[in-house]
């Protein structure tokens, strides 16, 4: 759990594929950060990616900075449209990312991207930030929110982490997990290299904004949910890694990252 004495931050990343991933301690900088093949078809670049707002007027800044942070990248842009779900319930939308903000609870994790993929692409998404544990004194400071919301989008865009070691050194990135986030707010140039290298090729169809997906997994209550384990472990300062079977060529993959 994410207490004040013993955290797990999970970040969970969910792919339908669904993959989930959980914010939290970072391990070691890779090459390269792409999340396997996913990525939004389209037939042009840059394309335009919708991030809805269910957020507060709390929140609302750092979604607003996440969105101009990645909207840098030379292959995209995201832009802030009124949102289409609750906050708490955080259902997706086809064709777009859901960001919402909410007190879901005790669960472990600071925020959860989910995307659903057909094949290698993805068709939707959702961002789920805790203010179970952002109202906390520990939690509640611009560097750690900008530092979540930032990193929970950009797994939304098919990036993954630049770094799983809490402990090292913070590599400049919101995609290097840390304790100490206060350099770690926003993408580095390594990540819009990487969103380069993944939206290289165009595609002869888009998912972007009209079409419909599934939605299975995204109000997951317990890991049992999110299938079995396929590798990893669940001990602290560690990383699992959970797969479930949506069936239609959907598979539901959870990447959670422990905090001790």
């Amino acid at each position: 759990m994410f207490t004040l004495s013993r955290a797990r931050r999970i970040r969970l990343f969910l792919f339908p594929v669904a993959a989930v991933a959980a914010l939290v301690v970072p391990s070691a900088a890779s090459a390269t950060h792409s999340w396997g093949s996913y990525h939004w078809a389209r037939t042009n670049n840059p394309f335009t990616l919708k991030l809805g707002d269910n957020v507060s007027a709390t929140w609302d800044p750092y979604l607003t900075t996440t969105s101009g942070d990645w909207s840098a990248s030379s292959v995209l842009d995201t832009t802030v449209v009124a949102g289409r779900t609750t906050p708490k319930s955080c259902r997706p939308t086809a064709g777009r990312v859901e960001v919402c903000n909410a007190r879901y609870g005790g669960t472990g994790w600071l925020g959860v991207a989910q995307i659903w993929a057909s094949g290698g692409h993805i068709t939707q998404g959702t961002v789920k930030v805790n203010d179970t544990y952002f109202d906390t004194a520990s939690y509640n400071t611009p560097a750690w929110r900008n530092f979540v919301m930032c990193q929970e989008v950009g797994h939304t865009l098919g990036l993954d982490h630049q770094d799983e070691n809490s402990s090292n050194a913070n590599l400049g990135t919101c995609m290097d997990y840390t304790s100490s986030p206060s350099s770690n707010q926003h993408p580095n140039a390594h990540d819009y290299a990487q969103l380069e290298s993944i939206y290289a090729h165009l595609d002869s169809t888009t998912t972007l904004n009209s079409v419909t997906g599934p939605s299975a997994g995204a109000n997951f209550k317990t890991l049992g949910e999110l299938g079995r384990r396929v590798s990893g472990s669940e001990a602290p300062h560690s990383v699992a890694v959970y797969e479930r079977d949506l069936g239609a060529n959907q598979r539901l993959i959870t990447l959670v990252i422990w905090a001790g």
